[in-house]
């Protein structure tokens, strides 16, 4: 099972991160060990001092592609969820700095959260058309729709499965929107689907 997290896939947040917007998308990889898929208290390392959130729709793919074009993506999944790629900001800003990896500041345990996956078919939309939003202590911190996606999840798919051989489990982030920011110990996290509660978990 592979984690696979877009980048600046929402115009807003690539601004708030003062970086350029992308002409292809950017993915990086997360390890399996990273996976909180039964939302246990995310417990904040003792290496970082700025764990930021970022709220993301997450794709499962439901079999085995390689080259997928994009007209025959959608026969790839066939449900949705809300995921948090939790980043410790300080860890990868240090490695930015020296132009190094930062695989550790993205994919330290329990760094990848998800929710329970809803049948696409359950919510009546299309993939194209989701609201989600996240609060933290019942204050709205993120709120974004997937038709603001720079590039939307089939052109995703299609363009991972280039270079990456996409097998049945493996999840896809599909990017943030923007109001990414800093966690703390004792935050309570709500985060929703087109007003479904989808995650619910406590910092600790």
């Amino acid at each position: 099972m592979k984690i696979l997290c877009v980048v600046r896939n929402y115009a807003p947040h690539a601004k708030e991160m003062q970086s350029a917007i992308p002409t292809e998308p950017v993915f990086f990889m997360k390890p399996d060990s990273a996976l909180n898929p039964k939302q246990l208290p995310f417990f904040y390392p003792d290496f970082s001092q700025d764990v930021q959130h970022e709220l993301e729709l997450v794709v499962r793919i439901e079999r085995l592609g390689k080259c997928i074009r994009p007209e025959f993506a959608h026969k790839y999944y066939n449900s949705v969820a809300l995921g948090i790629d939790f980043t410790a900001r300080d860890i990868q800003r240090g490695f930015k700095e020296r132009s190094m990896p930062w695989l550790i500041s993205k994919g330290f345990d329990g760094s990848a959260v998800v929710g329970p996956f809803v049948k696409l078919e359950e919510l009546g939309k299309s993939i194209n058309d989701l609201s989600f939003d996240l609060k933290i202590n019942g204050e709205t911190r993120q709120q974004g729709n997937s038709s603001e996606m720079i590039f939307d999840v089939d052109h995703l798919i299609a363009y991972v499965s280039r270079f990456i051989t996409l097998r049945t489990g493996d999840l896809i982030y599909t990017g943030t929107p923007a109001g990414v920011g800093p966690v703390k110990i004792g935050d309570k996290i709500i985060g929703t689907l087109e007003g479904r509660e989808l995650l619910n978990l406590d910092i600790k």
